[in-house]
């Protein structure tokens, strides 16, 4: 489990979140996540049918991007 401080925040919330969510807003939690869930696996495969080059840079540009998911990736 993260230790993050958001990531702390959710888990203590989530029974009130539970209880008190509409549909409406979960429905556009849904489809936020999901769009950016298709992102991230449209960027995994473009990269990985590019090549070895491509997966370098990728994970290149992550490391510099977001410094914090490229130690949880392990990828450096």
């Amino acid at each position: 489990m993260e230790s993050c401080p958001d990531c702390l925040l959710v888990v203590q919330k989530k029974r009130h979140f539970i209880s008190r969510v509409s549909e409406p807003v979960l429905d556009c939690l849904l489809d936020k996540l999901l769009e950016q869930a298709n992102k991230a696996r449209d960027v995994i495969d473009t990269v990985r049918r590019k090549g070895t080059e491509a997966s370098s840079v990728l994970i290149s540009a992550l490391c510099e991007v977001d410094p914090y998911l490229s130690r949880v990736l392990t990828l450096r």
